[in-house]
């Protein structure tokens, strides 16, 4: 199991991130009452499935010695009102919208582009993201 370490300073919005040994910065943009010093919540989500789903898909290519060069992915988040989707599972309120678009850079066939696009799905952050999350909080 894995430990995330995040501190922040009560009069403001940046946070001081330790994961292992390494450390980042969190932040909310000027223009929501932040300092911009680091990506916001949502950006940090947002790489965490993109790199997740790169690292996914270029392994798989490794292991079938794909010609497989480059992964790019882009991400976006939004809300959207459940109504306005055509594939979710419920209608009602608003929800969470990933768009998530994966270049792939090498002379693969559409046959290996298609496995790839599959296997990106199987990536453990989008896996759990689409899945349900249990989060247990205590204040010590």
């Amino acid at each position: 199991m894995s430990e995330v370490l995040v501190r922040g300073d009560a009069g403001g919005f940046a946070q001081e991130i330790l994961a292992g040994t390494h450390r980042m910065v969190s932040d909310e943009p000027v223009e929501s009452g932040g300092t911009d010093k680091g990506p916001s919540p949502y950006d940090l989500l947002l790489a965490a499935l993109g790199s997740c789903t790169s690292m996914t898909v270029a392994m798989y290519a490794r292991r079938k010695q794909w010609p497989l060069r480059e992964v790019t992915v882009r991400l976006r988040h939004s809300r959207v009102h459940a109504a306005d989707c055509a594939d979710c599972e419920t209608k009602e309120g608003m929800l969470d919208f990933i768009e998530r678009d994966i270049e792939l850079s090498g002379t693969l066939t559409e046959e290996q582009r298609g496995k790839l696009l599959e296997i990106s799905n199987r990536c453990p952050v989008h896996r759990t993201l689409t899945s349900h999350v249990e989060i247990q909080t205590r204040l010590i």
